[in-house]
């Protein structure tokens, strides 16, 4: 017959324990082996996925406003930035001031791209006075799409809806690359602020702005777009369109059409 003889408590737990802890011993070096079979196939994952070539999606001012900041709060040479015209809030405008100045205090170029219609706001016109003095350069266009933000080459920042709520911060170097040509062109194109207005008038009556109004009413858009394209309200557009109408002796909006086409004026360069 056997008998169980009763062991101290210790015994019998060291006894349990064992197993256990051979058990762990065993995990953990298995754990070890797969972490460095897989460490090469990370350091690739990490670089494929690295900031510097993302695409991110920045949802909500808040978000926005932040990766903004970051940007820059890292740039160190230049700011390339396109501000279609339109009313500014007073908080946006102060917000712009603030990340405005230490890059000027850091000697950071920045030049900026207004439309034309930016010549005849307050608000505007304010802001750009603060910074006069500093390594700062304001031009104007006829025409302008979007907003654009670039810093130091790296960066990009652009809206993708209109209520500016959604926007895409770029830091793929193709795409950065190729907005900054985009800048460069409009920005060979645009007219110094500080060359004084630019809506003068041609020997035929007809102002730049109303020449840029004549090309879009032949394209078929309507006073609204015409007016958000060229950052006015849609009353001035009309009185441009107006005067455009008196000047070419145009009784319709139909014949305004046909008259600017067969005048020619399209055809001058502006």
């Amino acid at each position: 017959m056997n008998w169980l003889r009763p062991v101290p408590p210790s015994v019998a737990l060291a006894q349990r324990l064992n197993s256990i802890e051979h058990e762990i011993t065993e995990r953990r070096r298995l754990s070890i082996n797969l972490a460095e079979a897989f460490e090469p196939f990370m350091a690739l994952s990490a670089q494929a996925t690295a900031p510097t070539h993302s695409i991110t999606v920045l949802e909500g001012l808040d978000r926005i406003n932040a990766a903004l900041d970051l940007a820059t709060a890292q740039c160190q040479n230049e700011m390339l930035t396109v501000q279609p015209s339109g009313h500014r809030p007073e908080a946006r405008l102060i917000e712009g001031l603030e990340r405005d100045r230490p890059l000027i205090e850091r000697g950071v170029r920045i030049r900026t791209l207004y439309q034309h219609t930016a010549r005849y706001s307050p608000e505007r016109l304010a802001y750009v006075d603060h910074f006069a003095n500093g390594k700062v350069e304001y031009r104007t266009i006829d025409e302008l799409v979007e907003r654009l933000i670039i810093c130091d080459e790296n960066v990009a920042f652009i809206p993708i809806r209109d209520d500016r709520q959604v926007a895409l911060e770029l830091r793929h170097p193709g795409l950065v690359s190729y907005l900054i040509k985009v800048f460069e062109f409009m920005w060979g194109r645009a007219v110094p602020l500080s060359a004084g207005a630019p809506y003068e008038t041609d020997p035929d009556g007809i102002t730049n702005i109303q020449h840029s109004i004549a090309k879009l009413l032949v394209e078929g858009h309507v006073d609204e777009a015409i007016a958000r394209r060229l950052g006015m309200n849609v009353r001035t557009c009309r009185a441009h369109i107006a005067k455009l109408a008196t000047a070419l002796g145009s009784g319709s909006r139909a014949q305004l059409g046909f008259l600017i086409a067969q005048s020619g004026i399209l055809d001058q360069d502006h």
